[in-house]
């Protein structure tokens, strides 16, 4: 070699760090859904499946094919919810303190059972005003819960700075003592919901320290659509998840949250299916849309907010995997027999569609059967 030893030792110190490794892929809720503390009991999750199944029994099928339709019915039965999350926030609002105690302890006891797989609340959020509440409210639920499963998570809303999540550390790691719980048992999520967790006023964005400060314990960044939209004043009538700052904001999500393990979670549609036969379609309709779109951006879990989504939540999630089943089977085969056909995939690719059939698999929509390679080669990819 021309070059010296000295030429390579001076090359290998000025090289940054290395490009992340792909994270392993966990199975992860396809959605939130958000109930008022007021509101949750023991039969909630009974209650929304009931609800939802009555909706097509009374207003016919959702926009589906026929095999979807009948997969969404039997997941209303089996698995309506994934991840449900108790509200003490915006849908709970401000309430006496002894209210809010009695439904902390009641919202706590009532998932001490068996609770989905994925779940937790939402407490008001960290700023000044409401911090001393946040935290008393959590105390409670987790006095009532007991030592919180895998799947526990607690959602702060209004994030807007790296100082933000180290309070939510801070916070989790105090309730660990008092609950004699082991240091990193509670994990949590944060909502991005105002244009300074996007945008900081040195020109950069907080998100990426933030994920930092979280020391490992922040699983999700949640946009929130309505308070983000006001925030940057659109009009009622225009705020939706595919205004163009919506999807401005979201991308700033993913990019500051790619290669970290924490999820990007779509917001909601406040335009709910209820009323006359016309109006649930045309609510499952614009449901089903949004949530499509969603997936095949590269967000694949988003907010419910009303029984009825749930309809449109599975069948259009259902519809995205079996959808591209065949061709990510196809040309994953052709990749890892090293056969050209039509594609010149490349390493990255054929990650995305180990991952995509994984993701399929995990919700349900994809059974083993419709995947022609072992899932241990999949992970492994």
């Amino acid at each position: 070699m021309a070059l010296t030893d000295r030429d390579l030792e001076e090359l290998l110190a000025r090289v940054g760090p290395a490009t992340p490794a792909a994270v392993p892929l966990t199975r992860r809720p396809i959605h939130t859904v958000y109930v008022p503390a007021a509101d949750f009991t023991t039969a909630t999750v009974g209650e929304w499946a009931s609800a939802a199944r009555i909706l097509v029994r009374d207003h016919g099928r959702p926009p589906f094919p026929d095999d979807i339709v009948e997969m969404v019915l039997s997941k209303l039965v089996t698995t309506p919810i994934e991840d449900l999350r108790v509200d003490f926030e915006d849908g709970y609002g401000h309430r006496p303190d002894e209210e809010e105690d009695a439904h902390a302890t009641a919202a706590g006891g009532a998932l001490r059972g068996e609770p989905p797989a994925f779940f937790g609340l939402r407490s008001k959020s960290l700023e000044p005003a409401t911090v001393l509440r946040a935290a008393r409210t959590i105390d409670l639920f987790l006095t009532a819960l007991g030592p919180p499963p895998e799947g526990f998570v607690i959602t702060f809303p209004k994030a807007g700075s790296p100082a933000y999540a180290e309070a939510a550390v801070l916070l989790c790691r105090q309730l660990e003592r008092a609950h004699g719980l082991p240091d990193g048992t509670l994990h949590f999520e944060l909502q991005v919901e105002t244009p300074q967790a996007i945008l900081g006023p040195d020109g950069r964005s907080p998100l990426p320290e933030m994920i930092a400060r979280s020391q490992g314990r922040l699983t999700g960044l949640h946009y929130g659509t309505y308070d983000y939209s006001t925030a940057l004043g659109i009009a009622p009538g225009h705020q939706s998840l595919e205004h163009p700052v919506a999807d401005h904001a979201k991308a700033v999500m993913q990019v500051a949250a790619a290669g970290t393990g924490v999820d990007v979670v779509d917001g909601s549609t406040n335009i709910i299916p209820a009323g006359a036969a016309e109006d649930v379609h045309r609510a499952w309709a614009l449901h089903a849309r949004l949530v499509r779109r969603s997936l095949e951006r590269g967000i694949y879990q988003g907010w419910d907010l009303h029984p009825g989504h749930l309809v449109t939540r599975w069948g259009a999630t259902f519809e995205f995997y079996r959808d591209g089943v065949t061709e990510a089977s196809r040309r994953l085969g052709h990749y890892l027999g090293r056969r050209v056909r039509g594609h010149l995939d490349e390493p990255a690719t054929a990650r995305a569609m180990a991952r995509f059939l994984l993701r399929g698999l995990h919700c349900g929509a994809l059974r083993p059967g419709d995947v022609r390679h072992p899932v241990d080669v999949l992970e492994a990819l």
